[in-house]
């Protein structure tokens, strides 16, 4: 994007070191139209409180006295849902990512400060804004002139570091030169003869919006803009088969609904990371299966979704036998390894939407919607049958499991349900071991 655009920017800078902050204004000031500076989240919120009409961008570091960065934003945020955030970061803070996701931040420049790397933060975080002024500005009718400014459009499009696509509700009318170079496509003319939209090219995966998702709405685009924007992502791959993920940001056009502008932002490190750390408070670090945390947030859900619709819940709790005699025998590392190949067992044998938690010790739970009794039974005899068939570690152990399996009734609670099937497993463990009672 042309840097010109940045003499008509006013920014608010956010920095407790006072040099750095000093130092940093003045230069910002030689590019920017104006630079409000304050010295930590407090004083910067009040700030932005006075003049919010006249700043474009927030520029912050996090950790500051007071009020931290990402508080400050956050609270910014709920002032004004649209204002792009720029994050100052040496990446101390291992909540940084995560956070960051959640108050939607735009972007962030590395510490100490480049400013060639803040202009190309400041100029990343401002596209979508400054791309809807300029064709605003152009006073397009996207639905009677978009062949006649169709030169105008893509000058402006291909400026942009973001992905940009124009479409109607049926095809995709324009693209960028960021989107031709992602999916190596020579022109567009070539890309039109393929007769896509811009939801054909969302991976169907869980936790992203997907084209599936997108057909059983009444509006696409007001079901993209309801969305939080820390699930306002998809996932594309490029020419290389290479996944990234993408916020998407849609704009439509007063009396022109017809058409809408995508832009899609590169957010495939910040999300990596951030749903690393998400995996690791909600999974077991042995087993890779659900932990009793993950489970408490799932459980409650899936009781009430199953009344409310009136669907079969069912629930397994197993519990490996004579375990203490393998810790015992081969030590702890071999006794892992039995938990670890058990689970990879447990995993082949249930379906994606089972939810599986590794209980405790040597416990597993299965939470298994819409099965009944009788299903629920043939799942926990496949899990019994595979632990006895397969040799676990190389010290070729024959393991057995025994099984409490029990299905939800209308009295049940989360209370209920876990005691009567913990009094099953009890009496599976007493009854001989290695057996399944229902």
């Amino acid at each position: 994007m042309n840097k010109e655009v940045l003499k008509d920017i006013s920014v608010l800078y956010v920095e407790d070191e006072n040099d750095v902050r000093e130092f940093t204004s003045k230069l910002l000031s030689s590019l920017l139209k104006k630079v409000y500076t304050a010295k930590n989240g407090l004083e910067g919120l009040e700030l932005f409180k006075e003049n919010q009409n006249n700043i474009d961008l927030i520029i912050s570091d996090i950790n500051m006295p007071k009020m931290n960065g990402l508080d400050m934003c956050e609270q910014i945020r709920k002032i004004n849902s649209e204002m792009p955030l720029v994050i100052t970061s040496a990446h101390n803070d291992t909540n940084f990512l995560k956070k960051a996701i959640e108050v939607g931040v735009n972007t962030y420049a590395m510490k100490p400060i480049d400013l060639y790397q803040l202009i190309e933060s400041i100029i990343k975080a401002m596209e979508p804004i400054l791309l809807k002024r300029k064709l605003i500005e152009l006073n397009l009718s996207l639905e009677s002139k978009i062949e006649q400014e169709i030169n105008k459009i893509k000058s402006i499009l291909d400026a942009q570091d973001n992905i940009i696509i124009v479409t109607n509700k049926d095809e995709i009318t324009n693209v960028n030169k960021k989107f031709l170079d992602f999916f190596e496509i020579m022109n567009f003319n070539e890309f039109i003869s393929t007769k896509k939209n811009i939801f054909d090219f969302f991976q169907e995966e869980f936790g992203f919006i997907t084209k599936e998702k997108i057909n059983r709405q009444i509006s696409w685009v007001k079901y993209i803009k309801d969305l939080h924007e820390i699930d306002r992502i998809v996932k594309i791959k490029n020419s290389l088969n290479e996944e990234k993920i993408f916020a998407i940001n849609v704009d439509y056009y007063e009396n022109k609904e017809d058409y809408y502008v995508f832009s899609l932002t590169d957010i495939t490190k910040l999300k990596e990371k951030s749903n690393l750390l998400e995996y690791q408070a909600s999974h077991d670090k042995l087993t890779g299966l659900f932990n009793r945390n993950r489970f408490d947030e799932i459980y409650s859900k899936e009781i009430k979704r199953a009344k409310r619709y009136n669907n079969d819940l069912s629930i397994i709790l197993f519990d490996i036998d004579n375990f203490k005699n393998v810790n015992d025998t081969y030590g702890h590392q071999i006794g892992d390894e039995v938990l670890k190949e058990i689970a990879k067992l447990l995993l082949n044998n249930v379906r994606d939407l089972d939810i599986c938690v590794r209980w405790g010790g040597e416990e597993f739970l299965i939470l298994l919607p819409q099965t009944n009794l009788d299903g629920a039974k043939t799942v926990a005899e496949k899990i019994r049958t595979a632990i006895i068939k397969n040799s676990l570690t190389d010290k070729d152990l024959q393991i057995t499991a025994s099984f409490g399996v029990l299905q939800m009734i209308d009295s049940d609670d989360e209370n209920s349900l876990i005691s009567k099937v913990d009094k099953l497993l009890y009496l599976a463990k007493n009854s001989g071991k290695n057996i399944v009672v229902t």
